[in-house]
């Protein structure tokens, strides 16, 4: 538990990271900063702010999946039923309890306002903001969902966790695209979890191959940290992850329309990313495997309805394809008017 004004740097730093651009395309966090820098401002009565941590730890190190090409790497935190309906359900229950024993309002968020989440658990005591941005419990380590309840009641405080990062730069190093500038700094514009999820349009060039078979966020930076050793898997059988999502085949997930997409990701935060952005990605996982199996459904991708899927079936056959193979193939179904595709055409043969 902590004070509704526990936070007062938390603007300053906000207002650093949009200045800098390391918000990329997330326009929505320019556009509610004000709304973000104080609890109070979303809700003038309120006094204190209890937070609650959920655990999501997996059973085993996710960067295993890496080193299978022909698998699909999907955050550990997405190969579930969506959080925010799993928390928040909870949270209103706790809250409707709270708030009729103590006679006070109440109102719960989590991840559906521009609440100051990390800044304000470690302000509670939950854990302390590691190097690469995230929260660090020393008894879940990263890997915990958070939401709030904010109330008008005067509750005693909990005591702010201090930093036990020391020196170590491990979830630093461990970043494939070098996305932290500086300790506790996080360019999202680099980061492959933005990339996979928050991005739209055709990811930069640099960062494909970096990529590999993640389609879904990264958890590298999280699985890095040394407090892993104290780390417990998820209890919660909601967010213990699906058979089908642990290890997915690249080869399947190429074959998913919209139906199909919808109806494989319902319930699941992937879902709300799109198929088209969806597949987007796993063409990318694709273009890296070396598989040269998947060449025949990059084809059939590359005359998708969506552009952006287009373009990265191109990229794809780039790569799984020889020069005069790629370039064949290329030049019989080309047309003035493909423009995305042409643009990976073009950056193919440079």
């Amino acid at each position: 538990m902590t004070s509704a004004d526990a936070i007062p740097q938390a603007p300053a730093r906000l207002r650093e990271f949009i200045d800098q651009g390391y918000h990329g395309t997330m326009g929505w966090m320019e556009e509610t900063e004000e709304r973000r820098a104080s609890p109070k401002t979303l809700w003038s009565d309120v006094r204190s702010v209890v937070m609650f941590g959920l655990n999501y730890g997996p059973d085993e190190d996710p960067r295993g999946l890496l080193a299978q090409p022909d698998k699909a790497a999907i955050s550990v935190y997405a190969r579930n039923r969506d959080y925010h309906d799993v928390i928040k359900g909870r949270l209103k229950e706790i809250a409707t309890r709270f708030g009729a024993r103590a006679g006070e309002d109440v109102k719960v968020f989590v991840d559906t306002a521009p609440v100051m989440e990390k800044p304000l658990a470690q302000a509670a005591g939950l854990g302390w903001q590691g190097k690469h941005t995230n929260l660090v419990s020393r008894s879940h380590v990263s890997w915990l969902f958070l939401g709030s309840m904010f109330t008008t009641a005067e509750l005693c405080l909990d005591e702010a966790e201090r930093d036990h990062c020391g020196s170590c730069r491990a979830c630093l190093d461990a970043c494939p695209t070098d996305a932290f500038p500086a300790p506790y700094k996080l360019d999202a514009r680099r980061c492959i979890s933005y990339l996979t999820i928050e991005h739209k349009g055709p990811i930069p060039l640099e960062f494909r191959p970096l990529i590999g078979n993640r389609i879904y966020g990264c958890d590298d930076c999280l699985a890095a940290c040394p407090w892993n050793k104290f780390a417990a898997s998820a209890s919660e059988m909601k967010l213990q992850a699906r058979d089908e999502l642990k290890e997915p085949e690249i080869a399947f997930l190429l074959t998913l329309d919209d139906t199909h997409f919808r109806s494989f990701f319902s319930g699941s935060p992937i879902k709300r990313i799109g198929r088209n952005r969806f597949i987007r990605n796993v063409l990318i996982a694709a273009g890296n495997s070396g598989n040269l199996s998947f060449i025949e459904q990059c084809q059939l991708l590359s005359q998708d309805e969506a552009p952006e899927v287009r373009g990265m079936a191109v990229w794809a056959l780039s790569r799984l394809m020889d020069r005069d193979g790629f370039n064949a193939y290329a030049s019989s179904r080309m047309t003035e008017d493909d423009s995305d595709v042409l643009e990976e055409w073009r950056m193919a043969g440079e």
